[in-house]
């Protein structure tokens, strides 16, 4: 793993979350973007060599929604950038981690993804990004 590529951060309202944000980070966002496999809407801050993702659900039956539910609005997952996120996967696999994802899917900001299940990792959900191009 290379560096933390972004935090995600589960939000209720993304037009409050990044006015929120823009206040405490001194920075605007620089992309919304509609993730419609995952059910949610995001937003991206950049902060030093990382990044911070709002990430507010478009549907009652999304990940982000039953996060919601269940936690309230906060932290919902690490994400790590990876050079080779098909070796990162089976390296992981062979450490004895459970994957949510065993292949790859699209996610936001030009990433291939995959998540690790919390109860393989600390409660802990973590993400794998590669970049796949087109940076902003």
């Amino acid at each position: 793993m290379k560096k933390i590529e972004h935090i995600g951060i589960a939000v209720k309202d993304l037009d409050v979350s990044n006015t929120l944000f823009k206040k405490l980070l001194g920075v605007s966002h620089y992309k919304i973007e509609d993730v419609a496999t995952e059910g949610v809407k995001t937003s991206f801050f950049k902060v030093g060599e990382s990044k911070i993702e709002l990430l507010q659900a478009t549907s009652p039956n999304s990940p982000i929604a039953k996060f919601i539910a269940k936690h309230g609005e906060g932290v919902h997952h690490l994400a790590f950038d990876v050079e080779d996120i098909e070796a990162e996967i089976e390296r992981l696999k062979n450490e004895g981690f459970e994957l949510i994802n065993d292949i790859p899917k699209q996610g936001a900001d030009h990433k291939k993804i995959a998540f690790l299940h919390p109860k393989s990792s600390g409660g802990v959900l973590i993400e794998l990004c590669q970049d796949i191009g087109n940076k902003a």
